[in-house]
């Protein structure tokens, strides 16, 4: 009987625990969200592509305040849109840059939008289809940027960044169609392609732009630097006439797999720093 009576507390005590925890697990858990996310039938593509947007506390606590876009290609939910937006939130909330909306496009096939034409048999062998960078830039300029324009309370500015083969299509864009964005962000950005030729092209090119401001922000991990390609492009931004402002930054402490992160927080506190705006188009 008074081995009995002593373990009865404690008998009440483990059927407590088990009741709470079962209380415990059966809460219901709720999605987490950290922004908005739409689909946009791409006529120009042929296909819906989805789109993921992270809205600072800038524009969420004001119903009237409007903010510039940050453009970025694999822009997925698995892909590089939650660590960019991380750093637009936590850059945004202690005041090292200027608050943008970013808008993240998740790929359907990134080695046919990333990449220009190409004459390298090596370069044609990386996917089924390559060279769609024209198409995709013309989805961008004519379907996206309208739809965000519409949906979201947005200023004139604009800017864009990638890394690897979406910073090779940072850097094709912002030589051929430069008037599409007004910043360009390029982390790695695969110059190799089609061997080279947008390396050869950069100087000639950005010395023949003679429209508005630009900024353009580069950086290569120690993957990069030491190659031709790589020597050739950054040769041709040191040789170009000031058409427009350039940043160039050698990380050699990142390989090409860490360097988007690092790269990104240094690129958003120069180039979007407070009271820094970019000429407006």
């Amino acid at each position: 009987m008074h081995h009995l009576l002593f373990r009865s507390p404690l008998i009440l005590l483990l059927l407590s625990v088990i009741g709470s925890l079962a209380a415990y697990a059966q809460a219901p858990a709720a999605p987490l969200a950290i922004g908005q996310t739409f689909t946009l039938e791409s006529a120009t593509l042929g296909e819906t592509r989805r789109i993921n947007v992270y809205l600072p506390a800038a524009y969420t606590d004001s119903a009237t305040s409007r903010l510039p876009v940050l453009y970025m290609p694999d822009g997925g939910m698995a892909e590089d849109f939650l660590h960019v937006a991380g750093l637009v939130q936590v850059g945004t909330g202690n005041g090292t840059m200027r608050p943008f909306i970013l808008v993240g496009i998740e790929n359907t096939a990134r080695r046919r939008d990333m990449t220009g034409p190409t004459t390298n048999a090596e370069d044609l062998k990386i996917a089924p289809r390559v060279g769609g960078s024209a198409a995709f830039r013309k989805f961008i300029r004519t379907e996206l940027m309208p739809a965000i324009r519409q949906r979201y309370r947005t200023t004139q500015e604009t800017a864009i960044v990638g890394e690897s083969l979406a910073g090779l299509f940072v850097v094709e864009t912002c030589l051929l169609e430069p008037d599409l964005f007004d910043t360009y962000l390029a982390f790695d950005p695969s110059v190799w392609w089609n061997n080279g030729s947008l390396a050869e092209q950069a100087g000639s090119r950005l010395s023949s732009y003679t429209g508005p401001a630009k900024t353009l922000y580069v950086a290569f991990s120690k993957d990069a630097l030491g190659a031709p390609t790589t020597r050739r492009f950054t040769a041709g931004l040191k040789s170009a006439r000031p058409a427009l402002t350039w940043h160039y930054k050698a990380m050699p402490e990142e390989t090409h797999a860490t360097i988007y992160h690092p790269a990104a927080l240094q690129a958003f506190r120069l180039v979007f720093k407070p009271g820094k705006t970019a000429a407006t188009k």
